[in-house]
């Protein structure tokens, strides 16, 4: 994965997290924005790949934001947001893997059958029935 890193504009903005009246007095939440058009470091494709996957992560105006808020300490919330937001990169270009059509095998069509035999069994033994 590439460093992004120097293309990151943080912002630290009052936080709403743990910290009681720390919280009122200090900017420990963290917020990263990265420009996908802008950026110097990602090719073409990438940049595709990204505003394809990620689309619901991404503003109009191409930014991807993401927000850290979970610690009082600023720089712990930097660090999280950063891990955040490479996480979100790897998810998008993570290619899942092609699933093979297979055919249930015969003995799992068996247990399958004896499974709704009994079924049938036990549902048959609840009606009522006409005694002569």
């Amino acid at each position: 994965m590439k460093d992004l890193s120097s293309e990151f504009e943080f912002a630290a903005v009052r936080s709403s997290g743990p910290g009681g009246q720390n919280v009122n007095k200090t900017a420990s939440k963290v917020e990263i924005r990265f420009n996908v058009d802008n950026s110097l470091l990602l090719t073409e494709a990438e940049k595709l790949k990204i505003k394809e996957k990620l689309a619901n992560h991404i503003t109009n105006d191409n930014e991807i934001i993401v927000t850290a808020q979970t610690d009082r300490s600023q720089l712990k919330n930097k660090e999280t947001a950063i891990k955040k937001f490479y996480r979100l990169l790897e998810k998008a270009f993570v290619t899942p893997k092609p699933r093979k059509a297979t055919q249930p095998s015969a003995a799992s069509k068996e247990v399958r059958r004896e499974k709704k035999r009994r079924q049938a069994d036990k549902k048959a033994q609840r009606q009522k029935r006409e005694w002569e």
